[in-house]
């Protein structure tokens, strides 16, 4: 769960943004003011967060605050005057999100600050790649490191993250989704169900792929052959053909 301030010198701005929030269940939203003062007695309270602070505001700007916002907080910056957002990037802010912000493009940055706390934490830990999935409960994440996943099964508008000891977590996205996430990380798709770890492949039979810990058989499907074949040669002495 992600804790969340919102500073606007505009009430309905903070609406609309409450309104957002709201509609995402990995966010909590702490607080929301229209005062920046407040606001920044609030932000420097939090261990960790995300603030949607507004660029033009009284008293103190979105820009005179971030000096002054703690650097384990990530911002996003709003603002109706598109020239007056560039200025925050000087700072590391996360996004800037122009109004009137619609929900797509709000989700965009959210979803771009959990990306740079998952690569800071990598980095933190030794460059350990780790994934956090929602689940069937409501405002919960999970924490799924990558090297412990051997497959992922679609499931219709499910997944199943299949994990070394037969362990297996089932949330709500798309493979596709997932595949784009993974394709750097040692994994292939190979079958329009299917995608598997390359570390965890333990034989090769056929037009199947045998996976560890999993008694069935994977499928390997004729349009994801000759990938699948390609990325396998590079790790052979002897090159297969598919």
């Amino acid at each position: 769960m992600i804790d969340c301030v919102i500073i606007d010198d505009e009430q309905h701005a903070i609406d609309l943004l409450e309104h957002y929030v709201g509609k995402v269940p990995y966010l909590n939203l702490v607080a929301s003011t229209t005062d920046p003062i407040v606001g920044l007695a609030i932000v420097n309270n939090l261990q960790s967060g995300l603030v949607f602070l507004d660029v033009q505001m009284p008293q103190l700007s979105g820009v005179e605050l971030l000096k002054v916002i703690k650097t384990n907080i990530r911002v996003v910056m709003t603002t109706a005057y598109k020239e007056y957002a560039f200025e925050g990037f000087e700072y590391d802010v996360v996004d800037y999100l122009l109004k009137p912000i619609d929900f797509p493009r709000f989700l965009k940055a959210v979803n771009r600050s959990i990306r740079l706390d998952q690569a800071l934490s990598e980095k933190n830990n030794g460059g350990k790649a780790y994934l956090f999935v929602k689940t069937e409960q409501k405002g919960k994440l999970v924490k799924v490191d990558v090297e412990s996943i051997t497959f992922i099964e679609a499931l219709g508008n499910y997944i199943a993250i299949h994990q070394i000891k037969q362990r297996r977590i089932i949330t709500y996205m798309s493979l596709k989704e997932l595949d784009e996430k993974l394709s750097d990380s040692g994994f292939v798709r190979v079958h329009k169900s299917f995608i598997i770890s390359f570390a965890h492949i333990i034989a090769i039979e056929g037009n199947f792929v045998k996976i560890l810990d999993e008694q069935r058989l994977i499928p390997l499907g004729n349009v994801y052959k000759q990938d699948f074949f390609k990325l396998l040669n590079q790790n052979l002495i002897s090159p297969l053909l598919p």
